[in-house]
């Protein structure tokens, strides 16, 4: 391939996480070399529109999607028709509505956060058109936004995570008590309740006791029809890994998160400047190594590539390691962990950007050496 490269950001989108996609979609944009590519920002609305281009205000497609002040934006498709890898937009003339070839493209850098972009859907879309993106695969994505499923995924693999149940939507609003009963039989409080398919804690309540119980299941709840209640430990220490890497994953240091709230909430993400990012964690060599590979053993596990930030919680009574999750589009903002915990593993912001993008060129080769056609052995 010779020249600029077609890069296509992708932000926002139908999700509780839209904010956080477009704070980490800012950071990626800022740090692109001119001279490697050409730039095409995406923007979905949080009611599901894709578009690109300048507003009325003469506002770039990330500042018009903020303040939703769309009057003058294109609006834009992808056609789920392998050998296209073209970006249409959408017009309107006599006859209704028409495509028009807007722009080709190479590869697509979804920072697209939680529900419709991390969870697998967005990526069947570019599956089927046929076009690099960076991340993980449909499978890798489902299993790793499925709090529930992945966690059945490492159980499989003998690797630790907190005792946990799956309740349902339905199953919440049909006999609520019922579903505390069997939450409070996992452990004694505290317990934890979180939607099964998002991020960024959105969603996610500390109980204490039944009262919490009740409004925490509810909270879960609105966010997603799959609740999951897990053990919450008396004092866990937060720490974080971030993976980078296709067949052969590769593993950052450790760091550690101290929350300014009980717990690392989206507000103490976010919104409150109070809490710490420690790198490197202050940990034993030993107990660092373990972490790093169980971490690519989660990795792995859920056929990640690309990218993730593999969470665990580490029981500061017993020392004993639980893998929390596993985030296969993590933070990109100037103060998220996936990129500072790599800074300080040697590989700087904008070196990690441009890693990512060859990744995902190199999982594209790869994939194209699939046969598509029975072939008849001789």
């Amino acid at each position: 391939m010779t020249g600029k490269l077609r890069l296509g950001v992708l932000f926002g989108g139908r999700s509780g996480e839209h904010e956080v996609s477009l704070m980490s979609a800012r950071s990626v944009l800022s740090v692109l070399d001119p001279m490697k590519y050409e730039v095409t920002p995406i923007g979905i609305t949080q009611e599901g529109v894709w578009l690109t281009g300048t507003n009325t205000n003469g506002e770039d497609t990330l500042d018009a999607i903020r303040s939703n002040r769309l009057q003058g934006l294109t609006r834009v498709t992808l056609l789920p028709e392998a050998g296209q890898s073209v970006l249409y937009a959408i017009g309107n003339d006599q006859n209704g509505q028409r495509l028009s070839a807007l722009t080709e493209l190479d590869v697509i850098f979804p920072m697209l956060h939680g529900t419709f972009g991390e969870d697998g859907t967005v990526q069947g879309l570019l599956e089927l058109a046929d076009i690099a993106y960076v991340g993980a695969g449909v499978l890798g994505s489902a299993a790793g936004m499925d709090k529930a499923l992945f966690k059945d995924v490492m159980r499989a693999h003998n690797l630790p995570v907190v005792e946990s149940i799956v309740t349902t939507r339905a199953e919440i609003a049909g006999d609520l008590e019922g579903v505390i009963a069997k939450a409070e039989a996992v452990s004694p409080y505290p317990l934890f309740t979180k939607p099964a398919n998002l991020g960024s804690s959105v969603g996610i309540t500390k109980c204490y006791n039944r009262s919490d119980l009740y409004e925490g299941l509810m909270e879960a709840a609105a966010y997603d029809r799959r609740v999951l209640i897990e053990r919450g430990l008396q004092k866990p220490r937060e720490i974080e890994v971030s993976v980078l890497g296709n067949d052969n994953p590769q593993a950052s240091v450790a760091g550690e998160v101290r929350p300014a709230a009980d717990y690392y909430t989206y507000e103490a993400k976010y919104l409150d400047d109070r809490s710490e990012l420690i790198i490197p964690a202050n940990l034993p060599e030993e107990l660092m190594q373990r972490i790093r590979q169980i971490a690519i053993e989660a990795y792995s596990a859920i056929d990640c590539s690309g990218m993730a930030r593999v969470d665990f919680l580490l029981d500061s009574n017993t020392q004993a390691i639980y893998i929390s999750e596993v985030n296969t589009i993590p933070g990109f903002t100037p103060i998220s962990m996936y990129p500072k915990l790599w800074e300080t593993s040697g590989l700087p912001y904008a070196a990690l950007v441009d890693r990512l993008i060859e990744l995902a060129l190199e999982r594209k080769a790869d994939r194209d050496r699939t046969e598509r056609q029975f072939r008849r052995r001789r």
